[in-house]
């Protein structure tokens, strides 16, 4: 696949595709945060961007491999116009009945380390694979069966970890207790910020004092620990806005509002829209 619009926005409507893409193609998919439901495996190879996974900032250099996993919300900020990447995506449904699953330990890792960098020398390799996975795919017939795309699945996700592995120990050995507790506190805002919306909530599970736990986030992250939460919250909202046809009533429910006057209040107050307006925006 060349530079064009067919990059999915939520899911792959096929079991895979691969292709490249210029950051002129990439800045439309820029306009709201999405939930993503397929796995991607992205090297940028020149230029740079600004993005948000999850709800954590990130800035992308030539020679960065981005790893999103099903469930994970993605917002694109910025792309350089000199920006071209590589991508392979794998459906949600392909990794399901393929049994594909994800390992704790590959979760774990990709959720403190969903972009690494590769010097010159390994990403000419990871260039050269992209492109070698193109040019199979273009053949006819089709080198790229079912099979050999599980291989190729199995191979990114195997390369992944054992690079993390080999390359770093933050994701897994914390400098020191209070980056211990942010990881700790991200983690379980991801998991459970549908339900607990109080950061008292979050202390009772982490055994933490609530003046401790707001104390420690707010001088690690630069962040109020509340603000986290309201993130992930509002971050969720939007993609289900824009990308759903559900009712305001309905997502106010799953993400855990009873009371859809309130979340209406909740949402205009941190985006500055009622979110019937933000969907029609």
């Amino acid at each position: 696949m060349s530079d064009n619009n067919q990059i999915p926005a939520v899911d792959c409507p096929i079991d895979y595709l691969v292709g490249e893409a210029s950051g002129k193609i990439l800045n439309e998919y820029g306009r709201f945060p999405c939930k993503i439901m397929c796995g991607v495996y992205a090297y940028l190879l020149r230029g740079s961007a600004k993005a948000t996974i999850d709800i954590t900032d990130y800035h992308f250099h030539a020679g960065d491999f981005l790893l999103l996993q099903p469930g994970s919300f993605f917002l694109i900020q910025e792309f350089t116009e000199d920006a071209q990447i590589y991508y392979m995506i794998f459906s949600n449904s392909f990794l399901e009945k393929n049994a594909y699953s994800t390992p704790s330990t590959m979760t774990q890792l990709n959720y403190f380390r969903p972009v690494l960098h590769f010097e010159e020398s390994h990403g000419e390799v990871i260039k050269g694979a992209y492109e070698l996975v193109m040019k199979a795919q273009n053949t006819r017939p089709s080198m790229l069966t079912k099979q050999n795309v599980g291989l190729l699945y199995s191979l990114f996700k195997s390369t992944y970890i054992e690079y993390v592995k080999k390359h770093f120990e933050a994701p897994t050995l914390p400098q020191d207790r209070r980056t211990e507790i942010l990881q700790e506190y991200s983690s379980l805002v991801i998991k459970h910020y549908h339900e607990w919306h109080h950061v008292s909530d979050y202390a009772e599970a982490m055994r933490l004092t609530l003046p401790h736990l707001c104390s420690t986030i707010k001088a690690v992250s630069g962040k109020p620990a509340s603000e986290l939460i309201v993130d992930a919250i509002i971050t969720d909202a939007k993609a289900q806005l824009k990308i759903s046809n559900q009712q305001v009533k309905e997502i106010a429910l799953s993400l855990g509002f009873d009371n859809v006057a309130f979340f209406n209040r909740f949402f205009k107050t941190h985006v500055g829209l009622t979110p019937k307006a933000y969907r029609n925006s």
